[in-house]
């Protein structure tokens, strides 16, 4: 009789819960990771109210990995045994296209993602399957360091590829329009890189409020007051260098095209539902600013190495961001709260 474990299973949107499943065998060239922690994800959460064209149903989702390896399968010859603590971020990269060709990882053309091509880490164990160990992003976690706060280095490197791309730098004015906890990781980044001014926007106080933590130079309720006006005014009438888009929201990438300055940069990393993803940008302010427009979405492994990096070094406060904590047994009780945006960041206890 194969061996049972629990796990995370969505039947359909929002239906799912925890149940008693087939315990995975590691795989050929790969390996089987006792999961320690797994967050959920705001793409988690749009998978859990209304499915994903890449996830099948019924399926375990979770792509916020930490754990350790278990056991290692038939063929294994990477790096990691028995043992080890590691992360493991989601992008498993083709190799083989133009850009994984010259190294630029995060614009592979064909990558596919654990949690979505192979079974996500909400469950008690993991397969990680062999091509995830050859063009994978995986690191090691250092002694010491909580599971929970290793777990989230995948949105980290995320955050890192996009202000990598726009360049946020000395002496920046950054408005932030979005405060989850994507919102609060680009932040943390912007003044890790030196920014001198930060701004939060959202249209819900409570969020503005777990922002708080981050110390951000001002947070604007964009419900209460005209956001593109306020930002001008804080600025001095001249807007903002860099806007980081961090919410679903069209409307803030009107607003963010509103409030920069000449020549200023804008992040679209808020990606926007398939029925509202034309939202109307003056594309005369972009044209006659100079401004640049900069989409960016998953991450290259070194941006993984990076996000380790700041966690372990206490740049990036992951103890501020892991905002709630679930046995894995309360799934439904935490995904309800972070559905209801309650919490920050929720992590998972296997």
């Amino acid at each position: 009789m194969s061996a049972l474990m629990q796990a995370v299973v969505v039947r359909a949107p929002l239906e799912f819960g925890v149940e008693t499943v087939p315990a995975p065998n590691p795989p050929a060239g790969g390996l089987l990771l006792t999961v320690q922690a797994c967050g959920l994800c705001g793409s988690d959460l749009r998978t859990l109210r209304s499915g994903h064209r890449k996830v099948t149903f019924p399926w375990t989702i979770g792509h916020e990995v930490a754990g350790t390896v278990a056991e290692l399968g038939p063929g294994y010859s990477g790096p990691w045994q028995k043992g080890d603590a590691i992360a493991v971020g989601p992008p498993v990269f083709c190799g083989a296209c133009d850009f994984c060709r010259n190294g630029e990882y995060e614009l592979c053309e064909n990558y596919r993602e654990i949690a979505q091509s192979w079974p996500g880490g909400l469950a008690e164990q993991m397969p990680i399957p062999a091509e995830a160990i050859r063009l994978g992003a995986i690191q090691p976690v250092p002694d010491g360091l909580d599971p929970a706060f290793a777990a989230i280095a995948e949105p980290i490197s995320s955050c890192i590829n996009a202000q990598e791309k726009g360049q946020v730098g000395l002496g920046d004015t950054v408005v932030i329009i979005g405060t989850g906890p994507i919102g609060c990781i680009h932040l943390s980044l912007a003044r890790a890189r030196g920014a001198d001014k930060v701004f939060v926007a959202d249209i819900v106080d409570e969020r503005l409020e777990l922002a708080a933590a981050f110390a951000p130079d001002a947070a604007i309720n964009a419900a209460k007051v005209d956001l593109v006006q306020e930002v001008r005014r804080l600025t001095g009438g001249k807007g903002a260098d860099v806007i980081i888009t961090a919410t679903p929201a069209p409307a803030a990438q009107v607003q963010a095209a509103e409030m920069a300055r000449k020549g200023g940069r804008i992040l679209l990393f808020g990606g926007l539902p398939k029925d509202s993803s034309k939202p109307g940008v003056d594309m005369n302010l972009v044209h006659y600013n100079a401004l640049h427009l900069i989409g960016a979405t998953i991450f290259a492994p070194r941006h993984f190495y990076l996000a380790m990096k700041l966690i372990t070094s206490g740049r990036v406060p992951v103890d501020k961001l892991v905002s709630h904590r679930f046995p894995l047994a309360e799934f439904k009780t935490g995904a309800a709260l972070a559905l209801e945006g309650k919490v920050l960041k929720a992590v998972f206890i296997p």
